[in-house]
Parts: structure tokens; C-alpha cells; sequence
């Protein structure tokens, strides 16, 4: 096992993996930007490295700086979190030639399962079902695009090869249209990811989010931890997930998970990852598969009593998965709803200094938040200050729990979504469950204050 392990990240997941550390005795160096000097894992931590002024691109993003770091407290891994240089491929590869171990896949993992062309062949290769479209990257010849165009069906919605967060995406309803979408998301992709690379899928009109966590070591062990359901979204970042996902068969989710599972042995896959699928009409469809911890990870944790987190890190040090499928076992609901600084109907981020802050408590409810009272929320980086996890024996019970821990929670100073959590959680048909990808923006759309 290590004895010390970088933290390169922020904000709760910082603190999350900060306590994993303590848990497995491990000493945990926290880096922080000149804007998160005051955080409470640096408070906290036995040693902090301050690696850049508060703009991403000089601090977070900065690899000779985090691995600097690294060197001059003698960590002998570094865990990446979520967000940020997490999904690099060519920073996991600079952290292990540089002497480090990586606290995820293997860089030529990440740099297949990021590129959503080579992640669909692969995925397609190991028999997990996937969305139709392209077989790869769409072609220059503007006749040749017509043609896919038409086999697939229209709508149909032209992706980025390297995107991500919801960007480097446009749906196309018309044959008219088509050709200058390709060129406009070519055009984005080249900017925003360095890839121009597209490629083109059948667009599902009233799709579920729903995703398979899976767990892998080295040994070519791996095992899925259930699914969840993130289809409360809008511009495709998630606010409310939960699991298991409501109303489908649970043989249904096996089979998928048994799949997701070869598919990790076949590919070599190690660490934390997450099938991501739409579900609709009782199908599922892989679009992509996300190589590291998720901002979701507590619902999984809460229904299984697995710490991901650590064990993570226990697969990164060379043991084996400490259990087998056989031993895992679905207990209750949980549900996760992510507290964000912003504005709660228009979305618009909501930076500042936290006057009060008071967290909920209760039986089945947990808090994962690097905040405190009189804490000051910077305007640099995302707008998620927290999640609030709810765990009951049925989902009713996950429900009224978090409905109770929303009513106790108190973040005065700046502006909140509790206010939309507490509106969302009582809506007839997220109450009911099964919502797709699109009605909390129809919801806010008819909602707005």
C-alpha cells in the first residue's frame, strides 16, 4: 500500500478522497490554486502544495506543477478525482514516467475510451449494444455523409470524437441541414478538443440516462456495483441521480452489467470506470465510458456498502478486488442531489462569500461538501459547492429522507438550487420515476421565476 498519495483536485472530491487516505492510513498532499487557499482540506491536510494562481489552466491543469509537487513531498501516487486532468491520457502517462503510480486506467485505457470513436468500436467488438450510426468517423465527402445520414434515420445528432461536459453535439432534423452541422461541430471539436474528428448517431427522442458502475484490477478481476439513473439533467449536466434506476427489470440490468463486466476483462481495463447508456423503448444504448471516479459515486456506495473511493486506490497499489460478484449485494434506494451555487430556475452561478451554512443529519443521510460558514465560493471553477446522499429501504423512504435533509439545510450569503431540489422532488412525475433526459428543461422552461 502506498504511504503517500497526491491529491490533484478540489472542492468535495478533494476532501472525499482526503478522508479515504486517513481511513487507509495513507498520508494525503493537498494541492490548491491561490483562490482555494482557505479550503477545508487544506485546513486539514498534513501537507499542502499551492500550485497556481486561481485560473484552471495555471493550477489544476498545470501538470509540471502538480508533478513538481509530487516530487518535492515524496508522494509515490496521484489521484486525479473527477473533472480536470482526470480523463488525460497524456498526464497519466507524464505522472507514470515520471515515477508515479496513476490512481485510474493506463494511459492507452483512457486515450481509446476517450475517444468516443475507438470507445464505440470497442464497446461494439466486446458486445455491448450501442447506439446506431457511423461505424467511425464521418467521412470529407459530403454525398458519402448523406448516404450514413439516410441508412441511420433522421433526427440524427453528430458528436465529437474528443467531447465531453455536453459540448461538440448538434441534432440534425433535415437533410438540408446536414452538411453545415458537420462542418460547424467539425469546426467546434477542433477548437474546444484539439480533434476534429465527428461522427454521427441516431438521435432517440425521449431517452433515460442511465449508467453501470463497474470496478476493475489488474489481474483482469472485475465486477459492475448495480446501475443508476442520471436522467435529471439539463444541458447534460446532471442534478439528481439515484439507484437503482426506478421501473427497470432487474434481469435486464444484469445482463448489461454481465457485459460491461467482459468487456472490462477483455480490454484489460483497471480502476473505477462507468458505462454511460440511453435507455429507450426497453433498449439500451452505450454512448460512452467515463475512466475515472464520477461526481455520482455516493448513490452506488450507499446500496452496496462498497467505498469506491478506496478501493480505487487498493487496486492503483497492485491487491486484488476484494470481493466478487457473487458478494455484492443492492440494499434499498439512494438518492443524490447536487447543491450548486447558482441561481435555482435560471442556472446562472451564484459565487461569494457563505454567511451560514448548516448541514442536514438524520438516519440514511450523508454530505459530501468542502464547505463552511463564512467559506467564499470562487467564481473560477464550477459551481457545485456539495451533494446531499439520502439512503432508505425503499425509494418512498429515499424520498422523504431527502426531502427532510433538504427542509434542515441552510446556505444563506449567496443563491442555491434547494429551493428547485425541493420543487423537483414533489413533482408528480419524478415522484413516480422513470423521467427522460429532456423533461427537467421542459420542467424549467414552463417553471421559470
Amino acid at each position: 500500500m502506498f504511504k503517500k498519495i497526491l491529491v490533484a483536485n478540489r472542492g468535495e472530491i478533494a476532501l472525499r478522497i482526503q478522508r479515504a487516505c486517513r481511513e487507509l492510513g495513507i498520508k494525503a498532499v493537498m494541492v490548491y490554486s491561490e483562490a482555494d487557499r482557505d479550503a477545508k482540506y487544506v485546513k486539514l491536510a498534513e501537507e499542502a502544495v499551492c500550485i497556481g494562481p486561481a485560473a484552471s489552466a495555471l493550477s489544476y491543469l498545470n501538470m509540471p506543477a502538480i508533478i513538481s509537487a509530487a516530487e518535492v513531498t515524496d508522494a509515490e501516487a496521484i489521484h486525479p478525482g473527477y473533472g480536470f486532468l482526470s480523463e488525460n491520457a497524456d498526464f497519466a502517462e507524464r505522472v507514470e514516467k515520471s515515477g508515479f503510480q496513476f490512481i485510474g486506467p493506463t494511459p492507452e485505457s483512457i486515450r481509446i475510451r476517450g475517444d468516443k470513436v475507438s470507445a464505440k468500436q470497442a464497446m461494439i467488438k466486446a458486445g455491448v449494444p450501442c447506439v446506431p450510426g457511423s461505424e467511425g468517423e464521418l467521412p470529407d465527402d459530403p454525398a458519402q455523409v448523406r448516404r450514413i445520414a439516410k441508412v441511420v434515420g433522421y433526427p440524427v445528432i453528430i458528436k465529437a470524437a474528443g467531447g465531453g461536459g455536453g459540448r461538440g453535439m448538434r441534432v440534425v432534423h433535415t437533410e438540408a441541414a446536414l452538411i453545415n452541422a458537420v462542418s460547424m461541430t467539425k469546426a467546434e471539436a477542433a477548437s474546444a478538443f484539439g480533434n476534429p474528428a465527428v461522427y454521427m448517431e441516431k438521435f432517440l427522442q425521449n431517452p433515460r440516462h442511465i449508467e453501470i458502475q463497474v470496478l476493475a484490477d489488474k489481474y483482469k478481476n472485475a465486477v459492475y456495483l448495480g446501475e443508476r439513473d442520471c436522467s435529471m439533467q439539463r444541458r447534460h449536466q446532471k442534478i439528481i441521480e439515484e439507484a437503482p434506476a426506478p421501473g427497470i427489470p432487474r434481469k435486464q440490468i444484469e445482463r448489461l452489467g454481465e457485459r460491461c463486466v467482459a468487456a472490462c476483462k477483455k480490454i484489460g481495463y483497471r480502476g473505477a470506470g462507468t458505462f454511460e447508456f440511453l435507455y429507450e423503448d426497453g433498449e439500451f444504448y452505450f454512448i460512452e465510458m467515463n475512466t475515472r471516479v464520477q461526481v455520482e459515486h455516493p448513490v452506488t456506495e450507499m446500496i452496496t456498502g462498497i467505498d469506491i473511493v478506496k478501493t480505487q486506490i487498493m487496486v492503483a497499489a497492485g491487491e486484488k478486488l476484494p470481493f466478487t460478484q457473487r458478494q455484492i449485494q443492492i440494499r434499498g434506494h439512494a438518492i443524490e442531489c447536487r447543491v450548486n451555487a447558482e441561481d435555482p430556475y435560471k442556472c446562472i452561478p451564484s459565487p461569494g462569500r457563505i454567511t451560514m451554512w448548516h448541514a442536514p443529519g438524520g438516519p440514511g443521510v450523508r454530505v459530501d461538501s468542502h464547505i463552511y460558514s463564512n467559506y467564499f465560493v470562487p467564481p473560477h471553477y464550477d459551481s457545485m459547492i456539495g451533494k446531499i446522499i439520502a439512503h432508505g429501504d425503499t425509494r418512498e423512504q429515499a424520498l422523504a429522507r431527502m426531502l427532510t435533509a433538504l427542509s434542515e439545510t441552510v446556505v444563506e450569503g449567496i443563491s442555491s438550487n434547494i429551493p428547485l431540489h425541493r420543487e423537483l422532488l414533489v413533482d408528480a412525475k419524478f415522484m413516480t420515476g422513470g423521467t427522460n433526459i429532456h423533461y427537467l428543461e421542459e420542467w424549467l422552461s414552463h417553471h421559470q421565476r
